[in-house]
């Protein structure tokens, strides 16, 4: 179900992406939706989970003003990986 969450999630943030008209904020989007799909898969070191939950984080910060939409998708977000126990 989380794995679901996610997937759905990561297909939201595309979306999204695809709207702005920033070309660094669709790029820095993409590349975050991207290593959340890898992480999510990747069952190794927790470190590299905890790496992607700061970027997660540090995209909260970026997006949130001006984009609550992305903002509101990367908090399920956060809380889903939370739940996985990453």
């Amino acid at each position: 179900m989380s794995e679901q969450k996610i997937n759905e999630a990561i297909g939201a943030l595309r979306e999204e992406g695809e709207r702005l008209d920033n070309q660094e904020a669709r790029e820095r989007l993409s590349n975050l939706a991207d290593s959340i799909e890898q992480n999510v898969d990747y069952s190794g070191l927790s470190e590299e989970h905890q790496d992607l939950v700061e970027d997660v984080k540090e995209a909260i910060a970026h997006f949130e003003v001006e984009h609550p939409s992305i903002t509101g998708i990367l908090n399920e977000v956060i809380m889903t990986l939370g739940n996985m126990g990453i």
